[in-house]
């Protein structure tokens, strides 16, 4: 298994909007604001540039596109090694962090969906097992000694945020997994119309 990502970098979010299929850097800045933009906050800016330093790393690749009277586009597919980049990631737990987990975790979870539902699981079970670890790393780190008195508080405030990601990951697991229908079937059937209704 690859080490835990905690950097908590755009590269990984757009290497999976690229996963599908190739797009434009705009049409990527589009895509992340309506699926991910209640956890990636990215200026149209920050996603070139980011698209820049993925090219530059042979992770992704760029093809020319005439537009009549405009600049050429770039069109961006995934290479190979960007692609293993991107598996590599997805199926690797967020550290054991609140605020790794908030913004990562959930980013993984949208993409893991797209493969199905056991994907989510593994995922699911992989991120419950590596917050139990993190918990017992801190409460390891504990001590008696009054004069730590300040940092004994500050790591009882770390445990306390990291135990409440436990129920949350069930709560992932009731709702994408256990319930009838994932949230992207539900749209979809939104989108077609109940067959009754036709």
């Amino acid at each position: 298994m690859a080490s835990r990502a905690s950097d908590l970098s755009p590269e990984h979010v757009l290497l999976g909007l690229l996963d599908p299929h190739p797009a434009h850097g705009y049409e990527l800045h589009l895509r992340l604001g309506r699926d991910l933009g209640g956890l990636w906050h990215l200026s149209q800016s920050q996603v070139y540039g980011t698209l820049r330093r993925l090219e530059g790393r042979g992770w992704i690749a760029g093809t020319p596109q005439p537009q009549q009277h405009l600049p050429d586009r770039r069109l961006m597919r995934l290479t190979p090694n960007g692609r293993r980049r991107f598996r590599a990631w997805l199926h690797t737990p967020t550290a054991s962090s609140v605020r790794a987990i908030r913004v990562e975790f959930p980013t993984r979870l949208y993409f893991a969906s797209r493969l199905g539902p056991a994907v989510m699981l593994r995922l699911l079970d992989e991120q419950v097992r590596s917050v139990e670890q993190g918990l017992r790393q801190l409460d390891g780190a504990r001590t008696s000694n009054a004069d730590n008195a300040f940092a004994d508080l500050a790591l009882d405030l770390k445990l306390r945020q990291l135990a409440s990601v436990l129920p949350w990951l069930d709560e992932c697991r009731r709702r994408l997994i256990d319930a009838p229908e994932t949230p992207s079937t539900s749209r979809r059937r939104s989108a077609e119309g109940h067959p009754n209704e036709r």
